[in-house]
């Protein structure tokens, strides 16, 4: 392989989920495309750490801040959705669900590895709790075991602020038969029923 196919192929293995057979099959298809093409591409990889950083107050990746969503006053700025990641306010947001504010915790706890509240931006999180504007904080971390657990660590220290702390419900994706369900989200979908 030609060196500087190679370095491609390197690079876009560091993609997760990006092995070196689709870094091959992802470095020939650029190659094949014509030069104007590739480089868009390269510029639009190299301009994102110049123009992309961290709102100042959700934390979330923005042009501008703060972001198009805190600074946006049709939404409810006393309803804050707390994510793990950036990518989830774009998911919630895709989802259309949601018309308050976000919260990106960047992470979750993760003893193991050293990620406790110091790590995350959990005390950014409690200073906006202060001043009595926010109503409710929706908890939105995923339901893996560190996801859960961050969220029992964040239920007790928002609850200590007078704020109302939920968590989002989990349980049986729409469309999946019960059947192939795995315990643990049957156990969940359970624990979080709802009255019809």
């Amino acid at each position: 392989m030609p060196p500087a196919l190679e370095r491609l192929v390197k690079n876009l293995q560091r993609l997760p989920g990006i092995g070196e057979k689709s870094a091959t099959r992802l470095a020939l298809q650029i190659l094949r495309w014509p030069r104007a093409q590739a480089q868009e591409l390269a510029e639009s990889i190299g301009v994102l750490h110049e123009r992309i950083g961290l709102c100042s107050r959700c934390y979330t990746f923005s042009e501008q801040d703060p972001c198009a969503i805190c600074s946006n006053p049709k939404r409810d700025a006393s309803l804050i959705c707390v994510v793990e990641e950036p990518g989830d306010v774009l998911a919630m947001e895709k989802a259309g669900c949601f018309r308050g504010v976000y919260h990106v915790l960047q992470g979750v706890l993760a003893p193991m590895e050293g990620i406790g509240p110091e790590q995350l931006k959990i005390k950014e999180l409690l200073s906006r709790l202060e001043g009595g504007h926010v109503e409710e904080v929706i908890i939105a971390t995923s339901s893996t075991a560190a996801g859960e657990a961050t969220a029992n660590y964040l239920s007790q220290v928002i609850t200590e602020t007078g704020v109302k702390a939920s968590r989002i419900a989990c349980g049986i994706p729409m469309g999946t038969d019960l059947k192939y369900a795995d315990q643990m989200t049957l156990k969940k979908a359970m624990e979080f029923r709802t009255s019809l």
